[in-house]
């Protein structure tokens, strides 16, 4: 039988152990490209690893040259992909940040980014595609939310072919993001969800994220109002949960930098997210 003190003593060295403890769960534990304050910019992928993540969610760029993403290029894919492969590290996820510019909801040209996201995606090796839905794109009818979920269900056999989750990120619930996922008729289509944007919107998080379950979960965010385990989100319990439905792909940190360091603070909340998997 393992006494008290010697399982607190082999947690401890799972918490100090970090990538290794981290490579034997199914939960794999990556960084967005922006909060890195490395938008759309190589240099992220060998910033996310020398910090210790296992993945990096890259952006495809706001400002389109010659009617093009910023990643829309054979050689730049061919560069991040050489240069995640360098550092041992993952191209968790890539996000359409365009669409915070032509919003999916009222403008074509949002319909073209997705269809050339997918694309990029597919090259990169990256898996899941972040479509964000907020400020002036935000979603805030049905009508609005099912017309989306008809874009979807027109691009959604290319992103099924590519082998693409596309993963809706918005401000509306659980159930609103389940109809536009049923509206696509879309196995393509899932949720990103994060537990920073649902709480702030005043929804429940785990009651929603059992609810929705694994299979209708893209990708997820972790954040909090400051550092990690200081706001009013309770980690240990979002961690349970992700274990309870069997999510096993990446979660990502979207979190800010209160001490004006990225470096520091990301080390500091990836540390925080390592200790409470162990």
């Amino acid at each position: 039988m393992m006494l008290r003190r010697d399982f607190l003593a082999a947690g401890a060295g799972l918490a100090a152990a970090g990538p290794l403890a981290a490579a034997r769960s199914p939960l794999k534990i990556g960084v967005t490209d922006w909060n890195l304050r490395k938008s759309a910019q190589i240099e992220a992928v060998a910033l996310a690893a020398s910090l210790g993540f296992e993945g990096v969610e890259v952006s495809l760029g706001r400002k389109p040259v010659d009617n093009k993403l910023t990643l829309d290029s054979p050689e730049i894919q061919a560069r991040y992909i050489a240069e995640a492969r360098k550092n041992k590290i993952r191209l968790a996820g890539t996000c359409l940040d365009i669409l915070h510019v032509n919003y999916l909801k009222n403008d074509k040209l949002g319909q073209k980014w997705l269809a050339d996201g997918i694309r990029i995606t597919q090259k990169l090796d990256a898996k899941v595609m972040l479509m964000p839905f907020f400020g002036k794109g935000a979603l805030t009818t049905h009508e609005e939310m099912d017309y989306v979920g008809d874009i979807l269900r027109e691009l959604g056999p290319q992103a099924e072919k590519a082998k693409i989750i596309l993963a809706l990120e918005d401000t509306i619930s659980a159930r609103d993001n389940v109809r536009i996922m049923e509206r696509s008729r879309s196995k393509a289509v899932k949720t990103y969800y994060d537990v920073g944007n649902s709480l702030n919107n005043g929804f429940d998080i785990i009651p929603e994220m059992r609810w929705l379950g694994a299979k209708r979960i893209g990708q997820i965010h972790l954040k909090d109002k400051g550092y990690m385990g200081e706001g009013k989100i309770d980690f240990t319990l979002v961690l349970k949960t992700i274990r309870d439905i069997g999510y096993r792909g990446f979660a990502n940190l979207e979190t800010s930098s209160p001490s004006g360091s990225v470096e520091a603070d990301m080390k500091r909340n990836l540390a925080f997210i390592r200790k409470l998997m162990a």
